[in-house]
């Protein structure tokens, strides 16, 4: 339960200070401390994003950091890749879709850093 709430706590801090919290921080720690499988790891991610998330536009729209037009225009076509990315990913082996997600996060960092 304390790990749990270690989790929450960082996605929380990083979803207020920079807008990430699930992917980055939530699904690497489901799988190095709970063993999950990446597919729970992220299902179970976007689960929890939902309410961190909201909250966290909810917290920055108080501080009028938050355009709804361009909210909707780059949410609304989101959906689309999130039922072709959550297909997709039932098709690929685990082990591979760890990997590339894998990939992603060090390009990420190395971009920021740079």
């Amino acid at each position: 339960m304390a790990r749990l709430a270690a989790i929450a706590t960082a996605a929380g801090a990083f979803s207020g200070l920079f807008g990430v919290g699930g992917g980055t921080i939530i699904v690497p720690l489901l799988i190095l401390w709970f063993s999950y499988g990446e597919r729970e790891a992220t299902g179970t991610s976007l689960a929890a994003i939902a309410v961190i998330a909201a909250m966290a536009a909810g917290a920055h729209a108080l501080y009028g950091n938050v355009d709804p037009l361009a909210a909707l225009l780059i949410g609304a076509p989101a959906v689309g890749g999130i039922l072709a990315g959550t297909a997709l990913q039932q098709r690929i082996p685990e082990r591979a879709v760890a990997g590339a997600f894998a990939v992603l996060l060090v390009c990420s960092a190395v971009a920021l850093v740079l």
